[in-house]
Parts: C-alpha cells; structure tokens; sequence
C-alpha cells in the first residue's frame, strides 16, 4: 500500500494513521534504519499517547502490507502489469518491470481513492500539518534505537509538496514515479508509457474492493 491507503482507515486516529507511513518515510530518510515491527509492539500500550499511536501504526503497516501484497487480486494485476511493461519497454526484461508495476498499483490505488473522495487527502495534509513533528521523530527514535534528526524534514517537505494529489494526472505521476526510479538507481521511464498509464489506472479501480479486502473482513477495506 502507499500513504493514504495505509493511513485511511485511522484518520479518526491522527497520530495512528500518521505511524502507518513511518516505514516509508524512514526508507527516504535512510534506508538503513527500520521500523519493524517487533521494535514497535513494545511500546503499543505506553503512557504517551503519541508514541503508543507511532507504534501501533507501524504495526498495522507491516499487518496490513503482509495481507495485502497476498490477495490474488494483488499477485495477479503485478504480474499482468510487469507483462504489459516488457512489452511498452522493449528490451527491458529485467527488474523494472516488476518493480514499476508493484509501486504502480499502489500510488493508483490512492489516487482511485483522491478522484473519488478528495477530502480523504486533505485530511490527511491536515492533520500532518498539525502535527508535533519532533514529538514524532522523538518516538520514532525510540522505537528504531537508531536516533536520526531527519525525520522533521522529510515530514515537512512531504506536507507541503501534497505529492500525494500528483497521482490525478498522469504526467505528474510519471515525474514521480522518475523520482523513485532515480532513488533505487533504475533508467527513467519515457513519456511513451502515458497513454498505458491512463489503462493501468481503469484496470485497478475496477479491482480496488478485491485488493483491499482483508482476510474475513466483512465488507473491503471498512472506513
């Protein structure tokens, strides 16, 4: 999942649904620190309420990823979306493809939800802008035993950008999806994928209730 589909079922849970994107915004600050989460449980019940609410979203990050990357509906539109990419890539037969198509899914799983329900990303904008950065970075210190003091400056950048909103338009979410490509050290992906883009997204909104139904959960994805 990404950031919005990770926190959205906690946005009654500030602090909880900002502790769902903790992992990933440790993998920008450095890689080499993680926030697993045996390192998290311990501290679900702590007398601060914002550390416990920190941990018990990194919980639910690694829960709700281990459920979702097993769905069939997940497995399958990966596989057929690393297929389609050899074929928009020729000669591109290695990892790429399934690494596109992997982060693919995700970013357009949020942006189904954005076109849908824009005020689901603004609250979550808001309540990111509202929150004690250095009280966050502070408990996530604790829980990774791993101190960095980068933490606030990624939660900054990543609130006033709003790249979250990119996602709607398919040329921004290819300069984004460049972005990620230039971080892992992977070529750039050329403008010539923009019309499969506009597929890739139907293709996945028709799939969203099968990808976000948690094992006996009653209805997809409950809000």
């Amino acid at each position: 999942m990404n950031f919005l589909c990770h926190a959205l079922p906690y946005l009654n849970d500030p602090m909880m649904a900002i502790g769902t994107g903790v992992p990933d915004w440790l993998s920008v600050v450095d890689r080499k620190i993680r926030a697993r989460s045996r390192m998290a449980l311990p501290h679900i019940d702590d007398a601060d309420p914002v550390l416990s609410a920190i941990a018990r979203g990194i919980v639910r990050h690694h829960d709700d990823d281990r459920w979702f990357h097993g769905t069939e509906a997940f497995v399958t539109t990966n596989l057929q979306f690393a297929v389609q990419l050899r074929e928009q890539l020729p000669g591109d037969e290695g990892f790429r493809p399934s690494f596109v198509g992997h982060i693919l899914i995700e970013v357009l799983l949020d942006a189904s939800w954005l076109r849908q329900q824009p005020d689901f990303g603004e609250r979550y904008y808001a309540e990111l802008a509202d929150a004690p950065l250095e009280h966050i970075q502070h408990c996530v210190n604790m829980i990774t035993g791993r101190p960095t003091d980068r933490l606030v400056e990624v939660l900054q950048r990543f609130t006033r950008s709003r790249f979250l909103f990119d996602y709607l338009d398919h040329e921004r979410l290819l300069f984004r999806l460049n972005q990620v490509m230039n971080r892992v050290g992977l070529s750039p992906l050329p403008e010539s994928l923009l019309p499969w883009l506009a597929q890739a997204e139907q293709h996945v909104v028709r799939q969203r209730d099968m990808m976000l139904s948690p094992p006996g959960a009653a209805s997809p994805f409950p809000l």
